[in-house]
């Protein structure tokens, strides 16, 4: 155990963020650099080490929290990161982004507040990469068998990862100009700065992964080419198709797809473009959906010099804190979130539904038209005389994602089936009705979080080296059919 009065003498203490004024000038990391090490070691003895550490629970990957807190806790930072790597391919993403179902199962959180698990992990890995704890793993002896990934977010990598470290020949196909999927693309700097995504490639490459950007299977290469090529496929492609808004006046300019306008901001970052093509700067911005994807836009917006910023969601505004009748511990609860990018400004607004956009005479969105509304009996009802227009010359749609691209002719030319649900269906090892093919993450599951596509693609991983060998001693952390602890 780490310290065994930590959780008695040591209250919780987070990360420090820059000064909001100071952010919205650059596109860094929002919290101060190197903030955290003198804190974390003292974070890290607040853990009980608990006699059922339900954290693990919380989290699908299964991470041996307990121990490597106790690591942190002693700063003995390369065994914290050995039993952090475990469980856990790419730390620095969920220690990022992830939105801590650990911290919510926490036996501490009972009747405290909970162990920064989050802010322990990323200090651990960053201090590992300091330190050159982290180093390629390359296979003692290959296989002999091919495999193709498909697909290069949080599922494919760690997939591909654990593949190539079992001594399969791996490579990723990714329609993109760059590896890393949604991480690259869809999550904005300021929350995690592509040279986490970069060095884990250069890492990856060193172990003997292969990589081939631009390509999309189902386009620009069939199917029946990738099942000649390769003795295997893994199908991580994610569940990329965006929620719509089919109201009046959806077609005006200036109403996008979050992911037609946060991926070109991040370009811009790569050096793509001096500016990019779908811009705030200067207009009232409308954000509809109220999760992480909706916080990327604002914060985004904010950085670009939008005129106003409001984000509208369809639902009630959730409590504070945790009912303890409706979302007992340790489940993870809904609570009203306060991200980087709402401390920079804003408005939301809950319970509204969007009923139509306004136009000008050439074609673009001027404005856009809402009323309040209540769940009655599970329906959608609106309150009447609460219509009101706002006005909006970009509109982000950010409410989410229904399932994997079909468009392109994957699903069609593998033959794939799919469950009730629209997601690719698969069996217990992550097999899908082909032979020799299968699918992880978002693309099996539906739209997650990034814990769960790690964790999908550490369990396929171990479905294909079977298929390949005839045994694995890959782990197994999740069941496709596993899902969040809940109520």
């Amino acid at each position: 155990m780490a310290d065994p009065k930590g959780f008695l003498t040591t209250t919780r203490q987070t990360a420090c963020s820059r000064p909001v004024e100071e952010r919205l000038k650059d596109w860094n990391e929002v919290y101060v650099p190197g903030s955290l090490l003198p804190i974390i070691s003292k974070q890290a003895g607040r853990c009980m080490d608990c006699g059922i550490p339900f954290c693990h629970n919380g989290c699908p990957l299964g991470n041996l929290i307990p121990e490597w807190n106790d690591f942190a806790y002693r700063e003995d930072w390369s065994a914290a990161s050995e039993r952090l790597h475990a469980t856990n391919n790419f730390p620095e993403f969920t220690g990022r982004l992830c939105p801590a179902p650990c911290e919510s199962a926490c036996v501490l959180g009972i009747n405290q507040p909970a162990v920064t698990i989050k802010n322990v992990e990323v200090s651990i890995i960053d201090k590992a990469w300091d330190n050159g704890d982290v180093t390629p793993q390359a296979p003692e002896r290959l296989s002999g068998k091919t495999v193709a990934v498909i697909g290069s977010g949080p599922a494919g990598l760690a997939a591909a990862q654990q593949l190539t470290r079992a001594g399969h020949t791996v490579v990723v196909y990714e329609r993109a100009d760059r590896i890393g999927g949604l991480l690259r693309y869809g999550i904005p700097e300021f929350k995690m700065e592509k040279v986490h995504i970069n060095r884990r490639i250069e890492q990856m490459r060193a172990e003997g992964t292969k990589f081939r950007t631009g390509i999309e299977v189902g386009r620009d290469i069939t199917a029946t080419d990738l099942r000649k090529r390769f003795d295997a496929v893994v199908v991580a492609a994610g569940a990329t198709v965006s929620r719509d808004l089919p109201v009046p006046g959806r077609e005006l300019n200036g109403v996008h797809f979050a992911m037609e306008y946060l991926p070109l901001a991040n370009k811009v970052q790569e050096g793509d473009f001096m500016a990019p093509p779908i811009t705030a700067e200067g207009k009232h911005v409308v954000v509809i959906g109220g999760g992480d994807t909706g916080a990327d836009c604002v914060g985004t917006a904010h950085r670009q010099g939008a005129l106003s910023v409001t984000q509208l969601e369809i639902m009630p505004r959730p409590n504070e804190e945790r009912n303890a009748v409706s979302q007992p511990w340790p489940t993870f609860p809904m609570l009203y979130k306060v991200t980087s990018a709402h401390e920079e400004g804003g408005e939301r607004i809950y319970s509204v539904s969007t009923t139509h956009f306004e136009g000008d005479e050439d074609g673009n969105v001027q404005a856009l038209h809402l009323v309040e509304v209540d769940f009655v009996d599970g329906k959608l009802v609106q309150r009447a005389g609460t219509e009101r227009r706002i006005p909006a010359q970009l509109v982000t749609l950010a409410m989410g994602f229904t399932g994997t691209d079909q468009a392109n002719g994957l699903v069609q030319q593998f033959g794939l089936e799919l469950d009730e649900r629209g997601n690719v269906a698969r069996d217990a090892a992550y097999a899908t009705n082909v032979d020799g093919v299968f699918v992880a993450g978002d693309a099996g599951r539906g739209q997650s979080l990034i814990v769960w596509a790690i964790a999908e693609g550490r369990s396929a991983a171990r479905g294909v080296d079977r298929y390949l060998t005839g045994s694995s001693t890959l782990p197994y952390p999740v069941k496709p059919t596993d899902r969040s602890l809940a109520v």
